[in-house]
């Protein structure tokens, strides 16, 4: 079976692309591609002034494995603008599902999955957003080579995104040079430092790079397996989600650097969950669950290492529900260029198939950070502080680890006159809270997380006052 591709392969076809090719021909020969993926119009959407482009980038031939994005320009001078690639994590999880459809994007899907609604705060007034459906597998991503989706992982995962925005650029020559940044949420906390590793080296080893990296953000995101998984229990029992004899039973038996938990780890782990949590949403514990949610549904989490299956809902805790309709309905799938495989299987939010057989992860991505750190990116975490599965005592304890030196001493941020969350700013990092959000920060709270990103974008501390 075929590896991924090396960076000596990916720098020729750079250079292929964009050297040996003459500027007559890219320029005849983009456009015309972009044309094509160019969307007129969704069902039930409302009027816009940006444009919309979807379609398929190739990552690999040989394997026909093939991502789906979705990208929405900037509301005002999307020329002037930088652009913003986003994942969402699982592993497995779409980024149409989640991000464009309940987070970020510019429509809201109502609850018949008949009909958009624009997003007041969404994030393409401030940037040009590309959504990625990654890996091969996820959502409308797909790989004409079935093992694929059964062994998948980190590694391969980066690599495919670092080809991807490659091949992207030479169908979007408008964004080369453009300023770049990479964000996404939960299991994306090992996507996004991991891309952005890739896009440093790949820039390193070519004297003209075209992909402008200027930094991350993320939110919820998983960082470390260990120092996670600490956090995640400490959250529990500090919001009297259990009892002190789980608690004190789960430190004593999970020690969390163990490749499997022990049986008494798992039956600890268990019973909390089964038998305290009670009927909630892990992921926003103090809104409401989605009832229409099947009683067989489990949500769960691997505490050894915190891979998450991520099944979350916000304030209308059902709206997965509403974009399972709307994506597969024939006439939106034509309107995005989606599905032209004929893929054998429904579109879905998230892939049981990539969830559970993922097969490398990283134990903990501080060693990227510091790297990262060190090549000057602008670098921001931030954290809804009711998720109970990546929880903002997780993200801490993480952090902490990194012993940056503190610029800006922890201080509460404001957004309408209220406080929005709690920051504190590091030499090199930026950590944020976001106050009464959940997993979603941007689905929970809408505005502060509109703040955050905007005050992300202008490189400024977020608002004293």
């Amino acid at each position: 079976m075929e590896g991924p591709i090396t960076f000596p392969s990916v720098a020729l076809l750079f250079m292929s692309l964009f050297f040996f090719s003459s500027t007559t021909a890219i320029a005849a020969h983009v456009p015309k591609q972009q044309e094509l993926d160019r969307i007129s119009a969704l069902p039930g959407q409302p009027p816009v002034t940006f444009s919309q482009f979807s379609g398929y980038v190739t990552v690999n031939e040989q394997h026909g494995r093939a991502l789906f994005y979705w990208l929405t320009e900037a509301t005002a001078s999307p020329e002037k603008k930088p652009l913003v690639l986003w994942l969402n994590g699982g592993p497995g999880c779409s980024s149409v599902a989640y991000g464009a459809s309940e987070e970020i994007g510019p429509f809201r899907i109502n609850r018949t999955g008949s009909s958009l609604y624009l997003n007041k705060y969404s994030w393409n007034t401030e940037a040009n957003i590309v959504f990625l459906e990654s890996p091969a597998g996820v959502g409308f991503s797909y790989s004409n080579t079935s093992s694929d989706l059964r062994d998948s992982g980190d590694k391969r995962t980066a690599q495919d995104a670092l080809v991807f925005v490659i091949r992207w650029m030479s169908r979007f020559p408008q964004y080369r040079y453009r300023e770049f940044y990479v964000a996404g949420e939960s299991y994306a906390g090992h996507y996004v430092p991991q891309l952005a590793k890739k896009i440093i080296d790949y820039n390193k080893a070519n004297s003209h790079p075209i992909i402008n990296l200027k930094g991350f953000i993320v939110g919820n995101a998983v960082t470390d397996n260990y120092y996670d998984s600490i956090g995640t229990v400490t959250f529990w029992w500090s919001h009297a989600m259990i009892s002190d004899t789980s608690y004190k039973s789960i430190l004593r038996h999970c020690h969390f650097k163990e490749e499997k938990a022990s049986q008494q780890c798992d039956d600890a782990v268990n019973y909390a969950m089964n038998y305290e949590f009670g009927d909630i949403d892990q992921y926003s514990i103090y809104t409401p669950s989605c009832i229409a949610l099947p009683k067989n549904t489990t949500k769960h989490l691997r505490l050894r290492d915190t891979l998450l299956r991520r099944r979350i809902f916000g304030y209308d805790p059902c709206t997965e529900n509403y974009a399972e309709k709307y994506y597969n309905r024939p006439e939106v799938q034509k309107a995005m260029h989606a599905n032209i495989t004929g893929i054998p299987y429904k579109w879905t939010a998230c892939s049981d198939v990539l969830i559970k057989n993922w097969k490398d992860s990283e134990t903990s991505v501080l060693p990227i950070y510091k790297e990262l750190i060190a090549a000057g990116l602008r670098i921001w975490v931030f954290s809804g502080d009711t998720d109970s599965v990546v929880p903002v005592t997780a993200t801490r304890f993480s952090l902490s680890h990194l012993n940056l030196t503190i610029k800006s001493r922890w201080y509460p941020w404001y957004s309408g006159g209220q406080v929005g969350g709690w920051t504190e700013v590091y030499k090199g990092l930026t950590f944020a809270t976001v106050r009464g959000a959940g997993h979603e920060v941007p689905l929970f709270q809408p505005k502060r997380g509109f703040i955050l990103f905007r005050s992300f974008l202008a490189g400024k501390e977020l608002p004293k006052s």
